[in-house]
Formats: C-alpha cells, sequence, structure tokens
C-alpha cells in the first residue's frame, strides 16, 4: 500500500542517487523511482552542482520534474526559473581574492559559465577521477563570466581557511560534503530553502516532502522536509539530524528508505 502523504521526492546526486564507487544510479534506485512515479510521487533533485555540470543522471532523467541546484541557488521548473539567489560582487570578490592569497583553487559558477580561478591538478583529480564530471571547460576565465549572476563559489580550501573566510563576507552561507573543497552560497540560499520555495511553487505542503542526502551540504533540506532521510554512507551530523537512516547507496539505500515509508 502507498503512503499517499508523500506526494514529492526530493535527492541530492553524489553519494545519495549516484555511487561514490561506480559513478553510476544503482539499478535498484532507477527501479524504484519509476515505481513512485506510477504512484504519482514527483522527483525532483537537490544538488550543489550546477545545471551544466549534472552530466550523471541520464539514467532517470525521464522521470525528473524539477531542479534545487547549486545549493538553491537556482531552482527551476523546465525553462521556469523558480528562484535565483546571487552572491554579492562583493563577497565574489573577497573569495576570489583569498584564493589569490592563499593560492588554492575556487570554482565560479555563473548563469551560463563556470570558470575555475587559480587552477591547480586537485580540480581535476576530484572533480573528473573522483565524481566523474565530464562537462569541465578549463579554459574559461573569471572574466568570461562578467554580467553573470553569480550562484556559488567552491574554493579548494582546508576547513581552518573556510573558518577564517567565511565571517569576512558580509551574507553567505557554506555547505562542506567534500574535505577538499566547501560550496559557499548566497545566505538565502541552501538545499532546505531551495525546498521551501519549491513546495510553495508547485502548491506541495512541506509534510508532503521526503529528502535524501549524505553531506553536510544536505543538513538543511533533510532538517526541513517532511521525512529527511539520511544515506548510511552519510556524515554523522547528517545521521544525527535525520528522521530514518537507510542503507548506503550500493546497498539499495533508496529503494529501502521508500518501501520503509510505503512510498513504493
Amino acid at each position: 500500500m502507498s503512503n499517499p502523504t508523500i506526494k514529492a521526492l526530493f535527492f541530492d546526486i553524489d553519494g545519495t542517487l549516484v555511487s561514490f564507487q561506480t559513478h553510476r544510479i544503482p539499478q535498484s534506485t532507477v527501479d524504484a523511482l519509476e515505481r513512485a512515479k506510477k504512484n504519482g510521487v514527483k522527483v525532483y533533485i537537490s544538488t550543489g552542482r550546477p545545471k551544466m555540470i549534472i552530466t550523471n543522471l541520464g539514467q532517470i532523467e525521464h522521470l525528473i520534474d524539477g531542479y534545487i541546484t547549486t545549493n538553491g541557488a537556482r531552482c527551476f521548473v523546465g525553462d521556469h526559473t523558480v528562484c535565483q539567489r546571487p552572491i554579492s560582487r562583493a563577497d565574489v570578490n573577497k573569495v576570489v581574492a583569498a584564493s589569490d592569497r592563499d593560492g588554492y583553487p575556487v570554482i565560479v559558477v555563473g548563469e551560463k559559465h563556470l570558470a575555475i580561478h587559480n587552477l591547480t591538478p586537485i580540480v581535476e583529480k576530484i572533480f573528473v577521477e573522483g565524481l566523474g564530471v565530464d562537462a569541465l571547460d578549463f579554459k574559461v576565465r573569471l572574466e568570461d563570466l562578467a554580467g553573470e549572476d553569480v550562484l556559488q563559489l567552491t574554493p579548494f580550501c582546508s576547513e581552518a581557511q573556510e573558518a577564517a573566510l567565511m565571517p569576512t563576507l558580509d551574507k553567505c552561507t557554506s555547505g562542506r560534503w567534500h574535505p577538499a573543497f566547501t560550496d559557499i552560497t548566497a545566505g538565502d540560499a541552501d538545499k532546505g530553502k531551495g525546498l521551501h520555495t519549491m513546495a510553495e511553487y508547485l502548491g506541495l505542503e512541506i509534510g508532503e516532502t521526503m529528502a535524501f542526502g549524505d553531506g553536510g551540504n544536505d543538513l538543511s533540506i533533510i532538517k526541513e522536509a517532511g521525512i529527511g532521510v539520511a544515506m548510511g554512507n552519510a556524515g554523522d551530523n547528517v545521521k544525527a539530524i535525520a528522521d530514518y537512516v537507510t542503507s548506503s547507496v550500493d546497498e539499495d539505500g533508496v529503494k529501502n528508505a521508500l518501501e520503509h515509508f510505503g512510498v513504493i
């Protein structure tokens, strides 16, 4: 028997839908989402990735109803932008200056383009080899983003450097889901706020939503959703605030949670 309360599912990508081991979505997850859709449940993505580097969802692309991207800085359904929350130019300049001073790379995400400032081999090692991103254009420069809203900054800095940087920014928040980097967005942008924005646009009550995640940038949406699910491979801080901890992405975690709550 299906659970009629849950009408919309929100999924992180890396480590939740997509395995860090195989860079693919487990077949059990694909099958579970197809079953959920047959039950009339909508499927949404909630990711730190900007749309231009979401290249690993081909197995389920036909099932996706909308997106929360760049950790809530841009939400859209089809061609309609539901919200766009840029970082102030002053804060962008501060992060770029810190990158220059301390010598670490920073990915600058604009509306249409993505530039890597102070590129070092770690970016390719982590994003291309570790996360399977195959859409990075290493030739785009910071100047090429002139005139675009900046939606997210991803500095490859240590936690100590992050702790020193964040208080210097006027209105920004950060979410670290990888030990090598953190994602910085405007203060009014995180996945939890993205969830509320999408729910309002879609005419959903928050209690009708269910969110899945595994990283530090998933904390807000797991807290805010009607049901917040932490993957078995999630960090302890994520598991601590979740309503339910399922098995890992590689151990049918999505399917098991959806079955547990009667969504499928």
